[in-house]
C-alpha cells in the first residue's frame, strides 16, 4: 500500500468508481442558489443542476471548497495510513479552490502535505491525478510523482462544442442579444482549454459542422503521436457524447478504456447543458 494519499477537486470530472478504483478523494465544489449551499457530487449532478437551472430560470453562482473542507480530507488521508498528502487543484485562473487547499495546509505544518496548481481542468486535471495516483501505487517518489504529472499536463488536450449559447447569456458572459443573435445564424462556439482557462477557440455554424471541426482539431492535436488517455466530456448529454465518440474514433485511433465524464456542475455551470467534447494525452 502506498504512503502516498492524492486528493482532488471535483472540477477534475473524474467519475466516481474511477476515483474509488485508484483511492482518490474529490473534495466537492459548491453550487450556491441563493442562501441554499449544495455540494457537487453529494447533492447535485448536471442533470439536477440543469433540471433546476431551465424549471427556475436563473443560474446559480459556485464557490470554492472551504479550506476545512480540505482539512477533513487531509485528516482522512492519514487517518488510513499516508505519511503524504499531494493535493492537485483545478485551475488558479478560474478558481479559488487552489488558495483553500493551501490555507488548509497551513494549519497543518507538522504533516507532509504538497498542493499543486494544475492550472488544467476537467479531465485534463483529472488525467494528472490518475497520473500521480499511478506513480504512487508503484512506489514513485513524490519528486518523480510530480514530474510525471508535468509531463501529463503538457501532453493534454480538450476540445468541446456548445450546442447553445443560451446559458452563457443567463450568466452574463454575453449580452442577450449577441446569444440571441449567433443561435439565428446556428453558431456553434468550440472550447478549448487554454493558459488553465476555459476558452473561445473557434465560431462555427451548425452543431454537425462544429462537430467535425472539433475532431479535425483533435486529429490534429494528435498527429503522428498515439493517444495514451480519452474521455468524452459532456453536460447532461450522454446520448449526443456517445454519437460524438463514434465519429471521433473514425478519426483518431485509442485502443484503450474511452471514459464517458459529466464536466460536473463546478465546471458546467459556466458551459451550459449539452456540451460535449473531448479530452485526450498524447505520448512523448
Amino acid at each position: 500500500m502506498s504512503t502516498i494519499a492524492i486528493i482532488t477537486d471535483t472540477d477534475a470530472s473524474l467519475p466516481k468508481a474511477v476515483s474509488k478504483r485508484y483511492g482518490i478523494q474529490q473534495v466537492p465544489i459548491t453550487v450556491n442558489f441563493g442562501t441554499e449551499v449544495l455540494k457537487t457530487g453529494i447533492d447535485i449532478d448536471d442533470a439536477g443542476l440543469f433540471e433546476r437551472v431551465d424549471r427556475e430560470g436563473t443560474l446559480p453562482t459556485t464557490a470554492a471548497p472551504a479550506p476545512g473542507d480540505f482539512t477533513t480530507a487531509y485528516d482522512n488521508a492519514f487517518e488510513n495510513g499516508a505519511e503524504t498528502v499531494l493535493c492537485f487543484c483545478v485551475s488558479s485562473e478560474i478558481s479559488a479552490t487552489y488558495g483553500a487547499a493551501v490555507a488548509a495546509r497551513q494549519t497543518m505544518p507538522e504533516r507532509d502535505i504538497q498542493v499543486v496548481d494544475t492550472l488544467n481542468l476537467t479531465m485534463g486535471q483529472g488525467y494528472m491525478v490518475l497520473a500521480a495516483a499511478e506513480a504512487a501505487k508503484g512506489g514513485k517518489p513524490v519528486p518523480e510523482i510530480l514530474s510525471i504529472v508535468d509531463q501529463i499536463r503538457a501532453r493534454s488536450q480538450m476540445y468541446a462544442v456548445l450546442p447553445t449559447l443560451k446559458y452563457l447569456a443567463m450568466s452574463g458572459r454575453v449580452g442577450s442579444l449577441a446569444a440571441g443573435f449567433a443561435d439565428v445564424i446556428s453558431i456553434k462556439p468550440i472550447l478549448t482549454v487554454r493558459d488553465g482557462k476555459l476558452d473561445l477557440l473557434e465560431r462555427v455554424r451548425t452543431l454537425k459542422k462544429a462537430w467535425k471541426r472539433a475532431i479535425e482539431l483533435s486529429k490534429e492535436a494528435v498527429g503522428t503521436n498515439k493517444v495514451e488517455q480519452m474521455s468524452i466530456v459532456h453536460v447532461n448529454a450522454e446520448s449526443e457524447a456517445k454519437e460524438f465518440y463514434n465519429q471521433l474514433s473514425q478519426v483518431v485511433s485509442f485502443s484503450g478504456e474511452v471514459l464517458f465524464a459529466e464536466l460536473t456542475p463546478g465546471l458546467s455551470v459556466h458551459s451550459g447543458a449539452g456540451m460535449v467534447g473531448v479530452c485526450f494525452v498524447v505520448s512523448e
